[in-house]
């Protein structure tokens, strides 16, 4: 009988060491970040906020959205301008000239429209909508015939 006491000693001890080696194991596991497929959906979350924050933080998307806002308003003016020039030339134009004039005019419109829809696009969107410059307006109306970004 002592035999088979000291058999289920040495199997419990052998169990109890296998369980501890797998506590230390799981404890290693999640110290050195090996279980981090647990926690990555949070921390995807969070990196996407943090390099969202990070991104409309820095100088350069600052700097580069501020000059969009101008690029794309300076863009509306330029082919306002030229559409006024053109328009106040075909008065006095001859017939072949009225023509390319009038295709011309036609294309500024529509690169005018497409300006204009870019600008409104990038003012509603955030984090960009808050580095637009203080003078220049929220949303650009492509009905009219001047727009706000004329001066």
């Amino acid at each position: 009988m002592g035999q088979v006491r000291d058999g289920a000693r040495w199997g419990a001890r052998a169990v109890a060491g296998v369980v501890g080696l797998a506590v230390v194991y799981v404890i290693g596991v999640f110290a050195f970040g090996g279980a981090g497929w647990i926690t990555d959906p949070f921390r995807d979350e969070a990196d996407e906020r943090d390099n969202r924050d990070n991104t409309a933080g820095s100088v350069g998307f600052r700097q580069t959205t501020y000059e969009e806002f101008f690029g794309l308003c300076e863009a509306v003016r330029n082919a306002e301008g030229t559409i006024q020039v053109l328009q106040e030339e075909r008065k006095a134009a001859s017939e072949t000239r009225t023509t390319r004039i009038d295709q011309s005019v036609t294309a500024l419109k529509a690169t005018r429209i497409e300006s204009i829809d870019a600008y409104n696009a990038k003012a509603a969107r955030e984090p960009r909508a808050s580095f637009r410059a203080k003078d220049l307006p929220y949303q650009l109306n492509a009905e009219t015939e001047r727009t706000t970004c004329t001066n």
